[in-house]
């Protein structure tokens, strides 16, 4: 499923820089157009989560720089039974985190600054098995084609609206540009389900062990994160379905389901951990040693 989006995806970024290229070109600059669309694809597919990082302005770190952190990711790969991924830090006062890579084996993992100032570690290993439920799910290529892909339709309708402003130009295209934003977001829409932030949230439980300190962790982060939005969302709102609560970002782009009803889900599966003592240890028998 999530390779056929991709693919409808790239197909739709393809047609609509035919489109333009035919609004300003004619047959010639159809052509051109095509031949630079499939040139995009190409690099997008490959390079996503490369963009998406770089956007982010994202530092990776390893066990001599994050000695803690990146021990903390390698554990919760081996109990997801995930490749190790690459791990970076943002520095960001908005608390968030985010995974991207187009399969398991090319996966990364960030959290911001604010992220871990405001956390306690088991919060902080919560909110990264909940990255790796995106991972394990294979949410991510998705994740990283939307945010790359709707940041290049927006990109397209800043050239619409530049040459639509000229005197000489076709002003459809002033008009084409105006309607690229909302178009932007319906392909963030129909591409991103909400209900994968309730699978990764059931995924990290799992894999931490511990869906009360994930819902603590959702509580603590969700209002702060709207109050300081992201600077990477600032420049492409697509990039807020990447998080792990929703940042501040135009309503057309909201791709997450309630706080508050992820939180109650948590909530209700850390009351079945309680009950259920011999499955919480049968899920990570190394848990107590990690601690």
């Amino acid at each position: 499923m999530n390779t056929l989006k991709t693919t409808m995806l790239l197909a739709v970024l393809t047609a609509l820089f035919m489109a333009l290229g035919m609004m300003f070109g004619g047959r010639g600059g159809a052509m051109i157009a095509l031949l630079i669309a499939a040139g995009m694809n190409l690099f997008t597919y490959w390079n996503a989560d490369k963009i998406v990082l770089k956007l982010h302005n994202a530092r990776q770190v390893d066990e001599r720089s994050a000695p803690e952190f990146h021990a903390m990711v390698a554990r919760l790969a081996e109990r997801a039974g995930l490749p190790m991924p690459k791990v970076y830090i943002v520095k960001d006062p908005s608390p968030n985190a985010f995974a991207t890579g187009r399969n398991p084996a090319n996966a990364a993992v960030a959290a911001t600054t604010g992220l871990m100032e405001r956390l306690t570690p088991e919060e902080v290993e919560a909110v990264m098995a909940h990255e790796l439920g995106h991972v394990r799910n294979r949410d991510t290529m998705v994740m990283t084609m939307v945010a790359t892909i709707a940041g290049a339709i927006s990109m397209i309708a800043n050239f619409g609206l530049f040459f639509g402003g000229s005197e000489n130009r076709n002003p459809i295209a002033a008009i084409a540009a105006v309607l690229m934003a909302p178009f932007a977001a319906m392909i963030v829409q129909m591409a991103i389900s909400r209900a994968r932030e309730f699978d990764a949230d059931k995924a990290g439980a799992e894999i931490s062990g511990n869906p009360d300190a994930l819902a603590t962790a959702l509580a603590k982060i969700a209002l702060p994160a709207q109050q300081m939005p992201s600077e990477a969302v600032i420049r492409n709102p697509a990039a807020a379905q990447l998080y792990i609560v929703p940042t501040s970002v135009r309503s057309l782009f909201s791709t997450h389901p309630d706080t508050g009803e992820r939180i109650a889900r948590l909530q209700a599966m850390a009351g079945s951990y309680a009950q259920a003592p011999a499955r919480r240890s049968a899920l990570d028998p190394h848990r107590r040693a990690d601690r």
